[in-house]
């Protein structure tokens, strides 16, 4: 019988240092395939005290579950290593139990909760047992995350109930994270989260018996990022009175824990206000004394004096971070009194402090509408100079200097552009003249223009993938006609690994560099520019893309991919049950005029209103993140403002189409009829299977799949846009100089595309199609798509060919009923447009198609009507092998 008095074991210290979400220099190594060095971390780990270490592969660009399996398999054969238990952490099952079969010894998982409802849980708990593992179960439920003490004892005891009773779990093998979140945040709901956590803590304890406790202690003191005296002070305290109420497990560096009686006794009486929440003004009175506590901990000197009593280089500084722009004339012109040209200002303070902005924006200390303010705050300070350097200028006859002249265009085929004007807005505060040729310019253009301004650098962007192998093409351009001018890449859909793979091979004569964001701009130009940093950068730069080549290739040779014949023996048979395809009530085509953005405004989902901002959170939380809500707060202002004056002034006048046709799957395809009688082909849609091998019975799912090749089935897709004066008023914010408020405008425009879709798609299910006709979904569930059916599009996962949307855009009547034009790429234009398919089945699901082999290109351009190489072309960013391979080796 299973011992279930309550464990009193000594606290168990979590190492955090091999997470790839957790630690930059660790996911470094691993997307570097560094993985001797990255068992050097696990090692120094152990080392330092960690009695577990948690293993987390959870990172976009990875192979989170052959990164999982390729570590834990060397850390079995490093005995200083393997002598700890594994705690084997990650959002994705399969990840998880990849990494179960590779533990020696008991592992612990990271973790299942009842998120998704009692079946899941008890599936994975199951799982769990009989690998022989231990498990960490979040206090999370179908309701979301636990916050009060109360709740966190329930979700843990019926989760305990379940664990023990139903599966047969010991309870010494239940670790429960009862959550512990950020205290002190300003925010008074906030006050009592440790408390929650220590009493919640006390009860699973006592009344839970067996059962341990851990939980992410760095969480507690997120308010104080930056001010690590306080942090660990912090994290002391809290675990000082956790410890004692039965926490005996956590996630926390033992290397960077303070002593509790040798923290700095003021220090301590205030941790310990805010952690016990003691005192009404705890958070107060900690923020206030926050400051003076630096470097060792000591108490520091207090500035002498407010930022407007600081010598006029500190001022203009302090205002180019903080982006004040009251005082910035007044400072500039007291600034060039100081030095002897005024091109000085601009290479001194005013660089200084736009330096300090890259620095805080590279290391997450600033967000991108802070950096644009920055910005403004810059172009204000340089224009007060421009008519002392034009009438300096004329006196000597000098002619017209500046630090360096950059070419700018987004692609041929593409018409995003937010990103580019960001960064030609920060190079243009920094001195660099920046000729913006705008959207959808062809290479030729380009390098005319590059030729003809005698251009020192050229930046690239783009966003959808064709754009990918544009840019490739105008680097083939420059090195055929012997250009040798630097490469700057960016955009959403690349990486520097396609610059590496793609573009680099193809330009050889300059260095070629992909920008992340814009806080990095002027750093490369500045490289780039430099007569004494350029060639050791370039160097650099293929090194490093030699090294990403070298690495992709490895990985891309460890992937499984199954035939195509194999992967359609597993496909999705939607014709296995006895489902019966509703028929529409409004068949064929509804153009849908008469929508205003008051209609809209509903509809909005601002989580990624956030993230074009690089302020990655979900609305409505970020606003309250202790790190990033400031920003989030004032740029949701902003926001709200500019929405209101949209919407009483009805700025945009949104147009949309749908179409719903009769239809049949025929193979990895699905046939459009023209009317009921499905005798007549209207024209087709084409799918794309997934090939990378999975386990069981898992289906290798095509859109294609959710259509039924045996009962008179439909399908639909539809094209909205927020309006045709997209691009005229934001036209009138650049002529203004307006550059914060143009990019504002672009991303509401975008909201509201989006929200656009989202109304026209639940008006579609009960109504125009009406299968769902009483569905009665709040937005936050349709945002949640916890409706019936899907809307995949083209050129996303589970289609990633944007010609597709050729096609959809012909039977739809698009360009006529909306306005919305495709570019020879296949953009819609407006940019603030989406468009997309229709597909009820109650089954269907979003998914990616991910990387394809060679099998399937080829059956794909013979069913397509292509060449091989039309076929490559297109599928270019999914392709599972490298097209230009056979060609190499036949060369040789």
């Amino acid at each position: 019988m299973t011992d279930k008095t309550p464990s009193r074991a000594v606290f168990v210290n979590v190492g955090e240092r091999t997470n790839v979400t957790g630690s930059a220099k660790f996911r470094k190594l691993i997307r570097d395939g560094d993985y001797a060095a990255a068992l050097d971390v696990a090692r120094q780990q152990v080392e330092n005290g960690a009695q577990i270490i948690d293993v987390n592969m959870d990172e976009g660009l990875l192979d989170s579950k052959q990164a999982m399996v390729t570590f834990l398999n060397l850390i079995a054969a490093e005995p200083d290593i393997a002598r700890v238990p594994l705690m084997i952490d990650s959002s994705k099952w399969e990840v998880i139990e990849a990494g179960l079969k590779c533990a020696q010894g008991k592992a612990i998982v990271n973790s299942i909760s009842l998120k998704e409802g009692e079946e899941q849980f008890l599936e994975q708990a199951r799982a769990c047992l009989a690998y022989g593992a231990a498990v960490v179960v979040m206090a999370f439920d179908e309701g979301g995350q636990a916050e009060t003490a109360q709740h966190k004892f329930d979700i843990c005891k019926r989760a305990y109930d379940l664990l023990v009773d139903t599966v047969g779990f010991d309870p010494n093998d239940i670790i429960f994270d009862p959550n512990i979140f950020a205290v002190a945040t300003g925010i008074e709901e906030h006050n009592d989260y440790a408390v929650a956590f220590i009493d919640a803590t006390r009860r699973i304890r006592e009344e839970l018996a067996g059962a341990h406790v851990s939980g992410g202690v760095s969480n507690i003191s997120f308010s104080f990022r930056g001010n690590e005296p306080v942090r660990r002070a912090m994290h002391s305290v809290f675990l000082y009175h956790a410890i004692k109420a039965g926490m005996d497990m956590g996630i926390v560096n033992a290397g960077q824990l303070d002593i509790y009686d040798e923290i700095d006794p003021e220090l301590r009486d205030l941790a310990e206000d805010v952690i016990l929440n003691r005192r009404d003004d705890s958070t107060e009175r900690l923020l206030q004394a926050a400051d003076r506590f630096k470097g060792d901990g000591t108490v520091a000197k207090k500035e002498d004096a407010e930022w407007r009593s600081r010598p006029v280089a500190e001022r203009l500084k302090h205002a180019l971070v903080k982006g004040i722009d009251e005082f910035v004339v007044e400072d500039t012109e007291e600034a060039r009194q100081q030095f002897d040209r005024p091109l000085h200002v601009i290479e001194g303070p005013l660089m200084d402090g736009m330096n300090v902005v890259g620095d805080l924006f590279g290391e997450g200390k600033m967000f991108l509408p802070q950096v644009l303010k920055s910005a403004g705050v810059m172009k204000k300070a340089v224009a007060n100079l421009i008519p002392n350097m034009e009438a300096e200028r004329a006196a000597s006859g000098e002619e017209k200097q500046s630090a360096g002249r950059v070419v700018m265009a987004t692609v041929k085929g593409d018409v995003h552009d937010i990103g580019k004007n960001i960064v030609g807005v920060v190079l243009q505060c920094n001195g660099y003249d920046v000729i913006d040729l705008g959207v959808m310019v062809p290479a030729e253009k380009i390098l005319e223009t590059a030729r003809k301004e005698n251009a020192h650098i050229i930046g690239l962007s783009g966003l959808i993938t064709p754009s990918l192998d544009e840019r490739v093409h105008v680097a083939a351009e420059m090195e055929r006609l012997g250009l040798d001018l630097p490469l700057m890449i960016g955009g959403a859909t690349t990486s520097p690994a396609h610059t590496a793979v793609k573009i680099e091979p193809a330009f050889g004569r300059a260095p070629v560099v992909h920008v992340h964001d814009a806080s990095r701009a002027v750093g490369v130009v500045s490289r780039l520019m430099s007569p004494e940093q350029r060639a050791t950068y370039w160097e650099d730069l293929k090194a490093a893309h030699e090294k990403t080549r070298i690495t992709r290739a490895r990985t891309q040779a460890s992937r499984d991919r199954v035939p195509l014949k194999d992967a359609r023996a597993k496909a999705f048979d939607v014709d296995a049950n006895d489902y019966t395809p509703a028929t529409p009530k409004q068949p064929g085509l509804t153009t849908i005029d008469n929508v205003r953005l008051k209609d809209l405004a509903p509809y909005i989902d601002w989580t990624p209103f956030f993230m074009a901002w690089d302020i990655k959170g979900v609305y409505p939380k970020i606003l309250d993140d202790p790190r990033r809500g400031e920003a989030a707060r004032a740029l949701f202002d902003d926001a709200q403002a500019m929405l209101k004056k949209m919407i009483a002034e009805d700025w945009l006048q949104p147009r949309g189409v749908v179409g719903l046709w009769p239809a049949r799957r025929d193979g990895d395809d699905v046939i459009v009829f023209t009317d009921e009688t499905r005798k007549t082909e209207a024209g087709r849609f084409y799918g794309l299977r997934q090939q990378l091998r999975k386990e069981g019975d898992k289906p290798h799912y095509n859109i294609c799949d959710f259509i039924s090749a045996t009962k008179p089935d439909w399908i639909g897709g539809f094209a909205v846009t927020a309006g045709s004066a997209e691009g005229e008023i934001a036209e009138r914010f650049r002529k203004a100089n307006d550059d914060y408020s143009e990019i504002l405008f672009k991303a509401l425009a975008d909201r509201f595309a989006e929200a656009f879709a989202e109304y026209l798609h639940a008006r579609v299910r009960r109504e125009i199609w009406g299968y769902a006709p009483d569905e009665a979904l709040t937005t936050e569930d349709m945002i949640a798509e916890a409706y019936q059916g899907i809307r995949p599009a083209p050129g996303y996962p589970a289609q990633p060919d944007h010609t597709e949307k050729d096609a959809l855009f012909r039977l739809l009547e698009a360009p006529q009923r909306t306005g919305i034009e495709l570019t020879e790429s296949r953009a819609m234009n407006p940019a603030a447009s989406v468009s997309g398919m229709y597909l009820a089945h109650p089954d269907s699901v979003y998914f990616a198609v991910g990387r394809i082999a060679l099998d399937q290109v080829q059956d794909y351009a013979r069913r397509k009507g292509w060449t091989l190489e039309e076929a490559e072309k297109a599928l270019a960013p999914i392709l599972g092998y490298d097209p230009d391979a056979p060609a190499a080796k036949a060369a040789e």
